[in-house]
């Protein structure tokens, strides 16, 4: 029974590395920033503005670091071994979140295209990212180590939205060829909602074990 286990750990970390990876190398096509590169080509109004550049890139070049420093806060062995490497990495991941990536995140849903349908997940995405992460926090300071986990697997699981909305869009794509903004707008939704689902079930499923492991942790 364990080596199934370490696979299928061992096979996230690696999908998690390879599809970071590739954000990474997304968010590197605008280095040196450019106004005339990939997603930008088709928001022409909107770069016109005086803070929407500014909050796009807040957006693009901190997303591969919530990845990884999110990633760091549900290792049992950094947890249990390097506590300190652990508090460090979440208060990284909720510093960057709360004060970068989540407000610009707000501001360019509001601006999204595709309509309104748009534009209101990707706020709601964001409050609700912003929500989950708050929380987070909350109970690490009032030392309520299982409520703590259960709030950073949903904002961790918002945060995967920047790899699981382009890949649900690559699928829908090669299957169906709707038209772009329909892609758009399903994508927008499915890229969330179908995470917080699954955070949800796994909350539900191993709240025993994972309340059993964080006590026994013991963080201080």
């Amino acid at each position: 029974m364990k080596y199934p286990g370490l696979i299928f750990r061992g096979a996230l970390i690696a999908a998690l590395a390879y599809f970071s990876y590739l954000l990474l190398l997304i968010s590197l096509q605008y280095v040196p920033f450019s106004k005339d590169v990939a997603f930008l080509k088709i928001k022409a109004t909107e770069v016109l503005l005086p803070y929407y550049l500014p909050c796009f890139k807040a957006h693009i070049f901190t997303s591969f670091f919530l990845l990884l420093a999110g990633f760091t806060q549900f290792s049992p062995f950094v947890r249990k071994k390097y506590r300190r490497v652990h508090r460090l990495m979440g208060w990284f991941y909720c510093t960057i979140l709360l004060l970068f990536s989540a407000p610009s995140g707000l501001v360019l849903g509001f601006h999204a295209n595709g309509g309104v349908l748009s534009q209101f997940t990707f706020l709601l995405l964001g409050f609700l990212w912003i929500y989950t992460t708050i929380q987070s926090l909350r109970y690490a300071f009032k030392k309520e180590w299982i409520k703590h986990k259960q709030f950073m697997i949903r904002s961790y699981a918002l945060t995967l939205s920047a790899i699981t909305l382009r890949l649900w869009k690559y699928i829908i794509v090669v299957l169906f060829h709707p038209p772009p903004m329909d892609v758009y707008r399903i994508v927008a939704w499915l890229g969330w909602v179908l995470n917080i689902l699954i955070a949800e079930w796994i909350i539900f499923s191993f709240s025993t074990s994972v309340s059993e492991d964080i006590l026994e942790t013991k963080i201080t």
